[in-house]
């Protein structure tokens, strides 16, 4: 659809950093607080890295849980407000940059692990970021996603790529101009990291204590051989 594109997910994080940055700092979306949190926290844990990009970082809290850890964390955000929250915080080094201009030159740094938390919204900018991933790795380092189940997210609408129009049911009013969002399916989330010299070593599906269906899907992915 051609109302829906990249630039329209950066109009809608221009309007909402401020309450975004409220609603994470005081607990209140509760399906991060009951497990995609502890989740995604885990996950990177169990991978024991020395430092980590966390792109799409917004407000930075996840840099900062990891410096409790002793990991290094450079974060990497579009949205100017909420680098500057990030920043005020600390616990991590963060940039302001664009999905689109993120290259191993620009940051000019490799990584024991790359980390993408619910950041992964657009198409081209998606595309572009798993191109570049693998080589601002080092040798046998993870990508790891973590993102809306593809069966969740799917809802009434046909099972396959496209555009789906955004929503903040079960945020408070203060959020405008829901982000679009592009659906994939699983299987081109796994083409995905296939085509980008990074094969998938496993897939978790975190469970809503709640509900017992999955809360997200979290694909950990491994680069295949050296990129130098």
């Amino acid at each position: 659809m051609a109302e829906y594109s990249d630039k329209k997910i950066l109009d809608s994080w221009f309007k909402n950093a401020k309450p975004w940055i409220s609603a994470i700092r005081d607990n209140e979306i509760e399906s991060r607080t009951l497990i995609t949190n502890s989740a995604i926290i885990n996950t990177i844990l169990q991978h024991d890295p020395k430092n980590v990009l966390d792109i799409g970082c917004g407000e930075g809290w996840l840099a900062r849980e990891l410096n409790t850890h002793n990991i290094r964390t450079i974060g990497i955000d579009a949205i100017p407000e909420l680098i500057d929250a990030a920043k005020e915080k600390g616990g991590g080094r963060f940039r302001l940059l664009a999905y689109d201009d993120l290259t191993l030159d620009v940051i000019n740094e490799k990584f024991d692990l790359i980390i993408c938390n619910f950041s992964l919204l657009g198409n081209e900018s998606v595309t572009h970021l798993f191109q570049h991933v693998p080589t601002m790795l080092n040798d046998g380092g993870y990508f790891i996603v973590q993102t809306i189940h593809p069966i969740h997210g799917c809802q009434e609408n046909k099972y396959n790529d496209g555009w789906r129009e955004g929503s903040w049911l079960g945020f408070n009013q203060q959020f405008t101009d829901p982000a679009p969002w592009y659906f994939r399916t699983l299987k081109s989330w796994k083409t995905l990291f296939s085509l980008n010299n990074l094969t998938l070593k496993e897939i978790i599906e975190p469970l809503s204590p709640k509900t017992g269906n999955p809360a997200s899907i979290i694909f950990i992915g491994k680069t295949i051989y050296s990129t130098s």
